[in-house]
């Protein structure tokens, strides 16, 4: 039911006392690492794709969530997302605020009982510093700064950590709800049995719809459709996707929590698999369309892939994995051909990759999930299970959709009246990197 359903299965058993084991850990600081690389990953992969007089200013808004959703997540984001329940599964209390009890030397017994709580703590926290940054690609090259820092803080608070505590969370008082793979206070979509290993919809669906929103709030570039507003290194990109790629491994791979077992390896290898087999049905889709396999597409496709793959990679086959993956590079490629022929402008495509590509790994997940790969899982309906699974899929997808995209799009309008989210034209076409930061990415040493 969550990014981390095996704490209960560790060893084969339910685990007789919560003790901390080096293993696990070394695991899941390695998995902390390799999360943290994804989001400066993702600053290339979103900068390769952006005039270059936009691609610092771009960086930057992934960079600087490292700094922003880190604090916020110490002072009270990861006590509202995962800390004992408020009531009714809703939202976290401020018992954690602050980090306060949260222990390095304890283990965590609610969540992970064989790694310390800070080490869960931080590995979470690289899961809520990476999907505000995922929003930025819609507003690329037009918003204004000081207006996107205070954003980023006020989305993580009131949109991120509600939902994945709705989907993650399990603290409280022991026995109180019966959800497999949790023994404490569930959040209410955990409660209902929605599947999401590593953030389909915490994350993607979460960010996707929210980047919708901010490019219909936001409006077009100036010059959009009417200028060329080509990427200006597609190298950039492609080396942001191969990094995206490794450290989507500790994404999925390390949401296991332990490196014992056969879980990590089985969600290692489905990650890997529905990557591989969306990347190439973006290119040959390209390659039909053009004549040409595109590169850029490719790479595109490789994400769309990763994103999908997310919330199944722990409940998936190798073979279900591949049709997912394969699944999403063919619709996101749709998705993203339907936008271009659209008058929205999501300057990076980030709906049509991580929206549209949330949307169907976490309906794909009620579809293929096992109990012979996840116990703690459920059946889907093309394995041998009823259409409940689906439909309680369904209802997370919904519910996440509609409250990130009403939300953004309220919190957005309040900030547009009072600081206004967008730099005007002049700096605009002077580009973010000098009207904001004052430094070019490229300095010619030509006379």
């Amino acid at each position: 039911m969550t990014a981390f359903p095996d704490r209960l299965l560790m060893g084969g058993g339910p685990l007789a006392a919560a003790t901390v084991d080096t293993g696990d850990t070394a695991w899941l600081l390695i998995s902390t690492a390799l999360v943290m690389l994804m989001t400066p990953a993702l600053g290339l992969f979103y900068g390769g794709m952006v005039r270059n007089k936009n691609v610092l200013g771009t960086i930057m808004h992934s960079f600087i969530c490292l700094g922003l959703i880190t604090v916020q997540w110490v002072i009270l984001g990861y006590s509202f997302a995962l800390g004992p329940d408020s009531g009714g599964g809703i939202l976290g209390s401020l018992k954690w605020l602050g980090l306060t009890g949260v222990s390095a030397g304890d283990p965590n017994a609610d969540y992970a009982a064989t790694v310390p709580h800070q080490a869960f703590m931080i590995f979470q926290m690289m899961f809520a510093v990476i999907t505000p940054a995922l929003i930025t690609g819609a507003f690329a090259e037009r918003m204004k700064f000081s207006t996107f820092v205070v954003f980023m803080l006020v989305w993580a608070t009131i949109v991120y950590d509600p939902v994945a505590h709705w989907v993650w969370s399990c603290t409280g008082v022991d026995g109180a709800a019966a959800v497999a793979g949790c023994s404490g206070i569930p959040g209410w979509l955990r409660s209902l049995g929605a599947l999401d290993f590593a953030g389909g919809t915490v994350v993607h669906i979460n960010a996707g719809f929210a980047a919708l929103a901010a490019a219909i709030v936001i409006g077009p570039r100036v010059g959009f459709k009417r200028e060329p507003m080509e990427p200006h290194d597609v190298t950039m990109t492609v080396v942001g996707t191969a990094l995206l790629w490794f450290g989507w491994f500790g994404f999925n791979a390390g949401s296991a929590l332990a490196a014992g077992g056969s879980l990590a390896t089985s969600a290692f290898v489905a990650t890997h698999v529905a990557t591989a087999g969306a990347a190439l049905a973006w290119m040959f889709l390209s390659w039909w369309s053009s004549g040409k396999a595109s590169v850029l597409g490719t790479a595109s496709g490789a994400v769309a892939g990763l994103v999908a793959i997310t919330p199944a990679s722990g409940y998936v086959e190798p073979i279900p994995a591949l049709i997912i993956g394969v699944g999403a590079g063919v619709i996101c490629y749709f998705a993203v051909r339907l936008r271009t022929k659209s008058s929205l402008d999501d300057s990076l495509d980030v709906f049509g990759v991580h929206g549209v590509g949330g949307v169907w790994g976490a309906l794909a997940t009620g579809l293929f999930a096992s109990l012979a790969v996840n116990p703690a899982g459920a059946n889907g309906l093309f394995m041998g299970g009823s259409a409940q699974q689906f439909i309680i899929q369904v209802i997370a997808v919904t519910v996440t959709a509609v409250y990130s995209f009403v939300v953004t799009f309220i919190v957005l309008k309040v900030l547009d009246a009072i600081m206004g989210l967008r730099v005007d034209e002049n700096s605009e076409r002077q580009g973010l990197d000098l009207s904001q930061h004052g430094e070019p990415a490229y300095v010619s040493t030509e006379a």
